[in-house]
């Protein structure tokens, strides 16, 4: 009965994309990718230990999607066109979400290195003959604070980063959905 549908509908010859992607972006990537003519090519059979199929950095955990499209879709041009600012865009979000964390991790681990370097003045003024403990409590503290501190510098910065770029993400998103919109209009 399948052979016989096949054989209705006629060769369709198709293109074939990888995409590879953190597990919690599938569904939104497979929304996206079927209004530029993409579809999840159902021919490929996941093996149930293989997925979720690891690519990348052996720590970090990605999704290999396989997507196919009929070679001789309408508006093909326009479509891939669109396409390539629907990932440009989708790259920028994934950009702005590391952007987050990015300067604040540098922040808090300068100031880690800061309280560091203080602490190995105080462990040479009390090393240094005679031992200078008054110099020792003077650098022990900022040195102190420098380990301390970062962590609550860390969450402040990341807090204020997150205020900041959450709009811009969600002005990407709006494009996106408006590039999604203008894919299916061709599509139909």
């Amino acid at each position: 009965m399948a052979n016989e549908n096949r054989r209705a509908k006629g060769f369709i010859p198709y293109e074939y994309k990888e995409v590879s992607a953190d597990p919690g972006q599938i569904s939104f990537l497979i929304d996206g990718y079927v209004n530029f003519g993409w579809e999840i090519d159902e021919n490929f059979q996941y093996a149930p230990e293989k997925y979720p199929e690891t690519t990348g950095a052996p720590g970090r955990k990605k999704i290999l999607l396989r997507l196919k499209r009929n070679r001789k879709i309408i508006n093909k041009m326009e479509l891939t066109r669109l396409q390539r600012n629907f990932e440009a865009c989708v790259a920028e979000i994934g950009n702005l979400e590391k952007e987050k964390t990015s300067r604040p991790a540098v922040q808090a681990l300068s100031l880690g290195i800061l309280g560091t370097a203080f602490m190995a003045g105080s462990t040479f003024a009390v090393t240094a003959d005679p031992p200078q403990i008054l110099l020792c409590i003077i650098l022990a503290i900022p040195g102190f604070l420098g380990w301390i501190f970062p962590y609550f510098l860390y969450k402040r910065s990341v807090r204020k980063q997150t205020e900041k770029i959450t709009p811009l993400i969600e002005e990407k998103y709006d494009e996106i959905y408006e590039i999604c919109e203008k894919g299916n209009k061709l599509l139909n």
